[in-house]
């Protein structure tokens, strides 16, 4: 939003460098006191002058030197304030928006680069529940964000094939189970393990025949594998959610025994009293926030253990590409803060990590959160049936059209992106399927009434005024507002892709489609004239392929008739 024209203004001015300006640059929280601030407050301990007499310095020296997208500067309290241009930001802006349409927004920052994405990697142990689903959907809209950025990612899913929760399956299983009773398997058989130590000792004599190679094992866990993940991923393509390749732990068993000799060389590793490989981490900046800073690699037997298969995973990952992005719930920081020192310790790069926190549902009781072990869950193929049924329930009651199956996707999509990853949600129906509120229904109820707008212009068939930059538009304060909203979808995405946070996108969508609406409120378009028509018919246009735009990096279908 003409930012670039504020930065070097102040650059040549100021004598920081444009990154620092950037980020000590804010927008006002009232419109009256400009578009853009310089707070002088940090300048004032380098030019040794009080921030007062700084502002209106740069203030009094800049006011002549003004470019066309600045209509005035203003020294006030301390901070250098800018008006833009809004005849010229509104021309400018709806014209590139609708040259470009969906490539709007995008830097090409990535160029091309290859970027390997590892989201959801759910136990095979049971269907997807609710809380789990969290990961697959924020990793999807990273992706999509990636890809509107001219990124190629690469999508991966790693199953945990030779792990603890698969042998206890299979010490209950006879094979032939529907995924519902493998997960009603696995409740009862960790109950049972948990109390009796020969049934814990027999899951451990599974793993060891899979690590030794014993095919009748290997035969019996890889079709209760097989069987589940076929059962995730149906779920999970409900959503819109697909994966490019899928990753075996199994793959990794003897790589990973290969890094001991790799970990001797540090120096670190060692054998404790019981004959386990252990990782020495003490020293590392973690050591505070360990109970003990060691990181357990095999068993006393020799075999590895899951970490041991994940560090090999992860190297392998390096050899395909550099740029490596991990999602992973925040129970596993600790974790992944160890894997991350240990292949420190032998020069290899971890992954970049995005932490995503519980989801919470909203119950008459209050709110409870999901355990697949003790069976407290929610299974994400109910909970989509159950969006659909109050979607249509929704739409009958609002005696309004469109697909039921789309507005409970995006219901279920946006609650989860909406907030900040590393904060729990906490999921309430009422909320999500709110068609005038924060969520998703509302996002494309708007798209719907834009282009509800467009059709109507149809109808008329009557030449518009074309708007040039040097039209006197005489623009109201929610037009004013529509349009500055439509220049910030840059920014938006460039802070999302900076930071891989999805829900910068969500709160961007919300509030474009709430000044839209305010927009469609004040400002009618059927009945202005000349051209107030046509810069308003320009404006709606305008702003359905930025809607659309952010809702594809969320994952959301946009609907044109609701």
């Amino acid at each position: 939003m003409f930012k670039e024209s504020v930065i070097n203004l102040l650059w040549k001015e100021v004598g920081i460098s444009k990154e620092e300006i950037n980020r000590l640059l804010e927008m006002p929280p009232q419109e009256e006191m400009g578009d853009w601030a310089l707070p002088c407050f940090e300048l004032a301990k380098i030019m040794k002058k009080a921030p007062v007499k700084i502002a209106g310095d740069i203030s009094s020296k800049l006011k002549n030197k003004l470019p066309k997208e600045i209509s005035s500067i203003k020294s006030v309290n301390g901070y250098v304030n800018f008006f833009i241009n809004k005849d010229l930001l509104a021309t400018q802006i709806i014209k590139e928006i609708l040259d470009k349409k969906e490539k709007y927004g995008s830097e090409n920052m990535g160029d091309g680069e290859k970027v390997l994405v590892e989201h959801t990697s759910l136990n095979p142990n049971s269907e997807p529940h609710v809380g789990r689903a969290r990961n697959a959907i924020i990793g999807d809209s990273i992706v999509r964000l990636l890809r509107f950025q001219n990124y190629e990612p690469e999508v991966h899913f790693y199953i945990n094939d030779v792990s603890k929760q698969v042998a206890i399956i299979a010490l209950g299983c006879k094979g032939n189970e529907t995924l519902d009773e493998m997960l009603k398997i696995y409740i009862e058989m960790t109950k049972k393990v948990e109390k009796n130590a020969k049934l814990e000792q027999e899951v451990f004599k599974i793993l060891s025949k899979i690590e030794e190679g014993d095919k009748k094992t290997i035969e019996k866990t890889e079709k209760i594998v097989e069987h589940a993940v076929k059962g995730q991923v149906k779920v999970l393509s409900h959503l819109g959610i697909k994966y490019d390749k899928f990753d075996f732990e199994s793959e990794y068993i003897k790589a990973g025994q290969d890094l001991i000799e790799d970990f001797d060389k540090t120096g670190k590793l060692f054998k404790d009293k019981d004959g386990r490989f252990v990782l020495d981490e003490s020293g590392c900046e973690l050591e505070k926030e360990m109970r003990a800073p060691m990181l357990v690699l095999t068993r006393s037997n020799g075999t590895g253990l899951y970490v041991l298969r994940d560090l090999a995973y992860n190297i392998e990952k390096l050899k395909k590409t550099q740029s490596n992005i991990i999602i992973l719930g925040e129970e596993q920081k600790l974790y992944f803060k160890q894997l991350a020192i240990a292949l420190d310790m032998i020069n290899k790069l971890a992954p970049r990590v995005v932490h995503y926190s519980f989801v919470l549902i909203k119950t008459k009781e209050g709110k409870s959160k999901m355990s697949t072990r003790r069976g407290e869950v929610v299974m994400l193929k109910e909970f989509i049936n159950e969006a659909i049924k109050k979607a249509k329930e929704e739409i009958a009651k609002r005696k309004s059209k469109g697909n039921a199956e789309e507005i409970a996707k995006a219901a279920i999509k946006y609650s989860m992106l909406k907030v900040d990853e590393n904060k729990n949600i906490v999921f309430d129906w009422e909320e999500a399927l709110n068609f005038e509120g924060e969520s998703g229904p509302y996002l494309q109820y708007s798209v719907a009434r834009a282009n509800s707008i467009l059709e109507k212009i149809k109808k008329e068939k009557k030449n518009n005024l074309k708007i040039k930059a040097s039209d006197k538009l005489k623009l109201g304060k929610e037009e004013i507002s529509l349009t500055k909203q439509l220049a910030l979808f840059k920014n938006a995405v460039h802070e999302a892709s900076k930071q891989l946070a999805p829900h910068i996108i969500a709160t961007y969508s919300y509030e474009l489609a709430k000044k839209f609406n305010e927009f469609y409120a004040t400002c009618p378009v059927m009945n202005a004239k000349g051209l107030q028509k046509s810069f308003r018919i320009e404006l709606v246009r305008a702003t359905i392929p930025v809607l659309e735009n952010s809702l594809n990096i969320l994952g959301i279908s946009p609907i044109k008739k609701m």
